[in-house]
């Protein structure tokens, strides 16, 4: 019996599983997940537990139900990868054998990286963090108790899980304070090591009005060096005070990578961008955030990548060519506020342009432009993800990106 070993049940390891089961022969395939945590987590909603849209039990489900039947769950920690064995091993001394294996452990966000963001302290009293539950549902009480001042909404480095979510959440706490009626009294402040609101033009120009448009102060290539107390400084030395600051951490992969000999300095996994294969190893794949492809890591990415993915192993693993190449395919929601979102979609050669999704024409969703049927569709999408995304149903959405209903604008030509 051949043995495909994942890592991880989060969204892209609990994907691969579920639709592989379908696929390959249960009298020959064995196919385990190694997964620590008893709870899955809806990680988008991270995002709106701070401002109340959402109540903590929205964004938990148990992993086990989540599984496909057939699918071995072991639950452990993994302490390293000996590839030249084709074997992992746990942190309890377990020692699980593979023929084929998939890193799917995504990335996690390391405030000890940064001098005196997690030892200074201040963390979780002037300074909080959203991409993690915990960081979200004290961030909620932080914010309810906040009288003004400056508040700073600030990003370590690229690449993080979701790229435009520290966006999202500046665009929501202007709408918030604003409904508190003491928006007045509130200084927001976006800090970027980017040299704008996004790394696109197109887009860039559009969510950069956007923010002159809430008065929010941009502070553009800002790479921070260390945090001084209840200031930022970065490697030029300039410093960004700040009353609450709302950090985006390094975000890194797991340490086992590291451990293993498998990553880059950021312990993700060097792959190639088409068929996520690890360039080290030929039965060694890495998906989802756990990956060095150049887009962005978000669900959407790890979606569509999968999609790919699937058809590749199933013609790999019979000794046949890969005909399968992701390019890159994103596409996200950004929150704006008052019941409005944009919606972007791009892959690695195309940028984010204006256009409807996914009907050209038609959309219903509307790229680059402020709607409330956006906001719908983000909020719809916390659906999706539990009943026909994890289950490995199949959406009927390309998982390549379409330039149809797109137009670059006049001024870009």
């Amino acid at each position: 019996m051949r043995r495909l070993l994942v890592l991880g049940a989060g969204t892209a390891g609990t994907m691969v599983v579920n639709k592989l089961r379908h696929r390959l022969a249960r009298a020959d395939w064995q196919i385990t997940v190694v997964e620590p945590s008893d709870t899955h987590f809806y990680q988008p909603g991270y995002l709106f537990l701070p401002f109340g849209m959402y109540r903590p039990e929205q964004v938990v489900k148990p992993t086990r139900p989540l599984v496909a039947g057939g699918v071995n769950l072991v639950r452990g920690e993994v302490d390293r990868v000996a590839a030249a064995e084709n074997r992992v091993l746990l942190s309890d001394g377990r020692s699980l054998p593979y023929d084929y294996l998939v890193i799917a452990t995504g990335v996690t966000p390391r405030p000890d990286q940064t001098p005196g963001m997690r030892d200074g302290g201040q963390w979780r009293r002037s300074i909080f963090d959203f991409y993690t539950y915990d960081g979200a549902l004290a961030l909620a009480q932080a914010l309810e108790a906040f009288e003004g001042g400056r508040l700073v909404v600030h990003i370590t480095d690229m690449p993080i899980k979701c790229p435009v979510a520290p966006l999202e959440f500046v665009f929501l706490a202007d709408a918030y304070f604003r409904r508190r009626g003491m928006r007045d009294r509130v200084e927001l402040v976006y800090a970027t090591p980017l040299p704008g609101a996004f790394t696109k033009p197109i887009a860039a120009s559009r969510l950069g009005s956007m923010l002159d448009e809430r008065k929010i102060t941009v502070e553009p290539d800002f790479l921070v060096e260390r945090v001084d107390g209840t200031s930022l400084v970065s490697y030029d030395e300039r410093e960004i005070p700040f009353d609450l600051l709302v950090t985006v951490p390094l975000n890194m992969g797991a340490d086992y990578v590291a451990r293993s000999g498998l990553g880059d300095e950021l312990n993700l996994v060097p792959v190639d961008r088409g068929t996520m294969l690890a360039k080290a190893y030929d039965n060694i794949f890495a998906l989802g955030d756990a990956n060095d492809i150049p887009t962005s890591k978000a669900g959407s990415v790890a979606h569509f990548a999968v999609e790919v993915f699937t058809d590749n192993f199933v013609a790999y693993a019979a000794g046949k060519p890969m005909t399968g190449s992701f390019d890159g395919h994103a596409n996200c929601f950004i929150e704006s506020g008052d019941g409005k979102a944009l919606l972007i979609d791009f892959n690695y050669d195309t940028e984010p342009l204006p256009g409807r999704y996914p009907a050209p024409g038609l959309g219903p969703f509307r790229l680059l432009d402020e709607a409330a049927v956006n906001h719908w569709g983000k909020l719809a999408f916390r659906w999706m993800y539990w009943n026909v995304l994890l289950p490995g149903r199949p959406i009927p959405l390309p998982a390549h990106m379409s330039m149809a209903g797109k137009h670059i604008p006049q001024a870009e030509e």
